[in-house]
């Protein structure tokens, strides 16, 4: 079968990560900063949308009280990267830790230099982990 006619027949595939929010809005707006846009609205009232930079999007919703989500610690994190350019990557990283401290997230270990960058695990609003990485 030819690729047009299988994308035809299947529709196209995009990906999403899916996040579980007690307050969607916030988390959304918390992403946006860090990602520099401004959350969409999603689906519902209690959907948000945002761009993800690998092309994609990340879904922040409130989960169904039929079906809960609960808060959790597991080994799936998100990454945020960004490339140092002049200043060095761990000054940026700094610079970005401490932007999201501002808007509400907590140092889970602090920033580090590593032999491909500099990195620091946080938890966002939420508590989910959330890695900073700044690449040389």
């Amino acid at each position: 079968m030819p690729e047009q006619e299988a994308t035809a027949s299947t529709g196209s595939i995009m990906a999403s990560i899916v996040l579980a929010a007690d307050d969607p809005a916030a988390l959304a707006r918390f992403y946006g900063a860090l990602l520099d846009m401004e959350p969409q609205p999603g689906l519902s009232s209690t959907h948000w949308r945002l761009r993800w930079p690998a092309d994609g999007w990340l879904e922040v919703y409130a989960p169904s009280k039929s079906r809960p989500q609960q808060r959790q610690q597991g080994r799936l994190a998100l990454c945020l990267q960004r490339q140092a350019y002049g200043t060095g990557a761990l000054p940026m990283l700094q610079a970005w830790i401490s932007k999201a401290l501002d808007l509400g997230a907590s140092v889970q270990d602090p920033p580090r230099q590593e032999p491909f960058g500099a990195e620091a695990w946080l938890l966002d609003p939420e508590d989910n982990r959330l890695l900073l990485l700044v690449l040389p």
